[in-house]
């Protein structure tokens, strides 16, 4: 395998995914993200084939390998979902029906509007699923068939995305820009 034999790479992959797959989604509960962490765990064993005849147990690293990305994800996902809280926290949802909320929220939300519309149909898609429907990334993942890192990531983007088309300083949190715009 280390000299690029792809057979050789076919029967390492035969013998230890099940049973890495099985490792990972005890790990993640998610069958989408098992699946993309198995993928991510071979590709790299590939891209670093020269190596293993320095590896003793390459099997273990393998295990190894997925282990770490599979808890990686989680705390990933940890702290995305500490983030929502208190964002609902700062920002409940208010019934001041003031003609400046009013105002504030009009202009926020075309302003929004417009730099959504530069993005690609799927970010868009994404992004109106998790924001205005309410939907999980686990729900997003299953009614779109993306991972849920790959949601995540696409939401991460079109944050950015939506932070410099609103002209917020890049340096703000999704908390501080949510009080800078609000509150300006």
């Amino acid at each position: 395998m280390a000299a690029g034999d792809e057979a050789a790479f076919r029967r390492f992959f035969d013998h230890y995914a099940p049973s890495i797959f099985t490792l990972v989604e005890r790990l993640t509960r998610s069958r989408p993200d098992t699946e993309e962490i198995l993928q991510d765990t071979f590709m790299k064993i590939w891209s670093m084939r020269e190596k293993l005849a320095d590896i003793g147990q390459p099997g273990h690293y393998c295990y190894v390998i997925a282990r770490n990305m599979a808890m990686d994800r989680l705390r990933k996902f940890a702290r995305e979902k500490t983030l929502q809280n208190s964002i609902r926290e700062m920002f409940p949802q208010s019934h001041d029906h003031s003609a400046e909320a009013a105002m504030i929220s009009r202009d926020y939300q075309l302003r929004l509007n417009e730099a959504l519309q530069q993005l690609p149909p799927k970010q868009q898609e994404v992004y109106r699923m998790s924001r205005e429907n309410g939907l999980s990334h686990e729900e997003i993942s299953e009614q779109t068939g993306l991972s849920k890192s790959r949601i995540n990531n696409i939401l991460v983007a079109v944050l950015k995305h939506i932070k410099s088309r609103l002209g917020l300083p890049s340096g703000l949190t999704i908390l501080g820009a949510m009080a800078h715009f609000f509150h300006r």
